[in-house]
């Protein structure tokens, strides 16, 4: 996930950055990874893909057609 991923997810989501801290993640590292100031542990960055896809958003890898995105899982 990048840090435009994850800016995406949370507008997609209409969430807050609070709302995804409460996922068991650090504000602070939230914001430095969203700014793209640091790349968090792999674990930090787990937490915040099982929440977004938990929220249903799918994370869409670069390819010969685009860039990497995200959307909503089908049927939401």
């Amino acid at each position: 996930m990048s840090p435009a991923q994850c800016r995406a997810a949370r507008g997609l989501l209409n969430w807050k950055r609070s709302e995804l801290v409460a996922s068991g993640v650090d504000e602070r590292t939230v914001r430095r990874f969203e700014n793209d100031e640091v790349s968090p542990r792999p674990a930090s960055l787990e937490v915040i893909r099982h929440a977004f896809e938990t929220a249903g958003i799918v994370f869409i890898e670069e390819s010969a057609e685009g860039g990497p995105g995200v959307r909503f899982k089908g049927g939401i």
